[in-house]
């Protein structure tokens, strides 16, 4: 069931990459989110990042990615890709249902959280990347 959430979120991906391609690379808000998890609320932290996810990159035409990863030494170790076409774009994503039913539902589950912003190197290789998904 996770595999095909991963699998519909990256379909959903290569979609919504060609519509925020005309944005101004500058503009982007590209950020890592490094979240320990407490072991015990593992596969329901983990059901909630794939919903919403899914649901940001279907629903938000500024939510370009929302990648989730589990490190494979740690697995209560996870990371976020997160790239949204503008900071307005992150704005209205936090402000969305699905974003807050997220967040007030695993503030229990999550022992530590850590938002690393990034300048991403290549921006404008991004449609090339996602297009090779295919």
């Amino acid at each position: 069931m996770i595999k095909n959430k991963i699998i519909l979120v990256i379909g959903t991906i290569m979609l919504t990459i060609t519509a925020v391609t005309a944005q101004s690379d500058k503009d982007m808000l590209v950020r890592i989110s490094e979240i320990e998890v407490y072991p015990q609320y593992l596969d329901e932290y983990l059901e909630f990042a794939l919903n919403v996810g899914a649901t940001s990159v279907k629903e938000e035409p500024g939510v370009i990615a929302i990648y989730p990863m589990i490190q494979k030494r740690d697995s209560c170790q996870i990371r976020i890709l997160e790239i949204y076409a503008s900071q307005e774009a992150y704005r209205h994503h936090i402000g969305t249902k699905h974003f807050q039913t997220y967040k007030q539902g695993t503030l229990h589950m999550v022992k530590q959280l850590d938002l690393v912003d990034m300048t991403p190197m290549n921006p404008s290789a991004m449609p090339e990347i996602f297009c090779k998904l295919k």
